[in-house]
């Protein structure tokens, strides 16, 4: 362990933390995980609160949802900052709203006011469109991809059904049709059967 790790230590940080570069504005790929990947959202009750405060806190910081899907112990979005900021700096009051709300909610719920609920996050600016395409696919498809359900619509806790409504046909083709096996995502998780 270097010396500015064993200080960083020392202070409390987490010298593994990822590092948020949120100087510019533009579309983001979200990632957030419970704290040690508990299944801290499992059913349906649970499931809808995550998924309202997520659409809800992120119209009143004002960040555009494209895509999202909520589980268990993660969950993913993506999502484009305020234009008027010029910048994606309010990603970072974005996450501790949502953070904040839903902790104390499931805290309250389970009477462990002391209980860690959320680890980290992660994001990625998209840049290339190729990348944002396969974002999107990823994250509506997320469902299916842990064996949930059979097609993304059937899972109520993502934008799918949303998406398949409001997006032309061939654009949903389109965008379903993308691969992304390539894409690097942190999604280690095992999102609990119970929805």
């Amino acid at each position: 362990m270097s010396s500015q790790q064993s200080s960083l230590n020392q202070k409390g940080f987490w010298p593994h933390a990822p590092l948020h570069q949120l100087s510019e504005n533009g579309t983001y790929f979200v990632t957030a995980a419970t704290y040690k990947k508990e299944h801290i959202f499992r059913g349906s009750e649970r499931l809808a609160f995550l998924h309202n405060a997520l659409l809800i806190v992120a119209h009143e910081i004002g960040w555009r949802l494209e895509a999202w899907a909520v589980f268990s112990n993660h969950y993913h979005f993506v999502a484009h900052s305020p234009e008027e900021s010029g910048s994606a700096a309010s990603l970072v009051e974005f996450i501790r709203l949502l953070h904040g709300r839903t902790a104390r909610w499931v805290n309250a719920k389970d009477n462990l006011d002391q209980r860690s609920v959320w680890h980290n996050y992660w994001e990625v600016r998209l840049t290339f469109e190729k990348s944002y395409y396969a974002r999107l696919s990823y994250t509506h498809q997320n469902p299916v991809k842990h064996g949930l359900v059979r097609v993304p619509s059937q899972y109520p806790w993502c934008s799918a059904q949303w998406f398949e409504r409001s997006a032309r046909a061939a654009q949903v083709r389109s965008v379903y049709s993308i691969k992304t096996d390539r894409i690097k995502v942190v999604d280690d998780f095992d999102p609990a059967p119970e929805w």
